[in-house]
């Protein structure tokens, strides 16, 4: 009944327009999810062009990178909702995946970063990531303070922290003679308790990772967070209109702190899995990852005008960017090409994002 009416409702204001504005309805429809149809022909086509495109493997690995993607997307959509950006994202990324390598690498590998450390064990594994979530919190805090406090753009304080955190990589990969080189041989329990299979879908032939498992979890956490607190209404009234936010009493300057303390988290816990999935990291490891988290972003609908996103919609962008980049490959497009497809898709999307904000205003 409920969609009965709802569609009924929608036939009547359709029919009460007159031709121009009925022409106009159907032009702004059709150029607000121009991204979206664009997206769908895409993918029909590579379902056409190559039969593996949804094999049950191919879906299965799609949810995996989405699972890995999620937890960064998650944590820089706060930052866009706040009309902001965070480009440390993927460095911070990279530092976490070094530190979780680092610390828990196999004790018997011939060349050990941390040669005195216990035995990988489940309180150690839980340990080091919350070891990692505090640095990438910490990162995240700074990013938050100099916003708040200094009123300065995000886009200049996380270009600066991105620097700041890149050179800590650098020199936590020198650590112990290393050289630079990468931190690999990461134990067997830290990868089975991360990236081992958690269960088999017997009719497909297919595991399913526990940290896919985690991404779930994470999202609900991240729903309850962003539509159940004060602090995720704080979020939104801060980024539609900071001085109405202030007016009504909102802590303008712990909320910008905590949104970003949060996402230096979730970049943190995505470093650590990183880890566990890879088995072997480089101080390259997370480079331009925060491009496909913000167009993740932009995609699932989170405006870079501000107070506008939801958690579902950032779980669709993530997944529509992975089943793009899985598509690209398998038609065997130039991977060098394929960084120009990723920027147009960001370019695209905010353009589009903005001609909505316009159009409405």
């Amino acid at each position: 009944m409920a969609k009965t009416g709802y569609f009924a409702r929608k036939k009547e204001e359709y029919q009460a327009l007159d031709a121009i504005d009925r022409r106009r309805y159907w032009t702004d429809g059709l150029l607000n999810n121009a991204l979206y149809i664009l997206m769908a022909i895409f993918i029909i086509f590579t379902a056409v062009v190559n039969k593996n495109f949804l094999s049950p493997s191919s879906i299965v690995n799609i949810i995996m990178l989405a699972a890995v993607s999620l937890p960064m997307a998650l944590g820089i959509g706060g930052c866009i909702v706040l009309t902001g950006t965070d480009l440390s994202a993927g460095r911070v990324f990279g530092l976490a995946a070094g530190m979780s390598a680092a610390f828990l690498q196999n004790r018997m590998a011939s060349k050990l970063i941390f040669e005195h450390l216990p035995a990988t064990s489940g309180g150690w594994i839980i340990l080091v990531m919350l070891m990692v979530m505090v640095a990438g919190a910490v990162i995240g805090l700074v990013n938050g303070f100099f916003v708040a406090k200094f009123s300065l753009h995000p886009f200049i304080v996380t270009l600066a922290t991105q620097l700041i955190t890149y050179g800590i990589i650098l020199m936590f990969f020198q650590i112990n003679g290393n050289g630079g080189g990468p931190i690999s041989n990461v134990a067997q329990e830290f990868k089975n308790a991360v990236s081992g299979p958690c269960f088999r879908i017997a009719a497909w032939n297919v595991s399913i990772p526990w940290y896919v498992i985690f991404a779930i979890i994470l999202v609900a956490l991240m729903w309850f967070i962003w539509n159940k607190t004060r602090f995720g209404k704080n979020m939104f009234a801060v980024g539609s209109n900071m001085e109405a936010a202030k007016v009504s009493g909102v802590n303008v300057f712990l909320t910008t702190m905590m949104v970003h303390t949060l996402a230096g988290a979730m970049y943190g816990y995505a470093g650590f899995v990183e880890a566990a999935r890879l088995g072997s990291v480089t101080a390259a490891t997370g480079l331009n990852n925060e491009c496909d988290a913000i167009a993740a972003c932009v995609i699932g609908g989170v405006s870079f005008v501000g107070g506008t996103g939801n958690i579902g919609g950032i779980v669709l962008g993530v997944f529509v960017l992975r089943i793009i980049f899985v598509a690209l490959n398998m038609l065997g497009i130039n991977p060098n090409l394929q960084y120009i497809i990723k920027g147009a898709i960001i370019l695209a999307a905010c353009s589009l994002d903005m001609r909505k904000y316009l159009v409405k205003k």
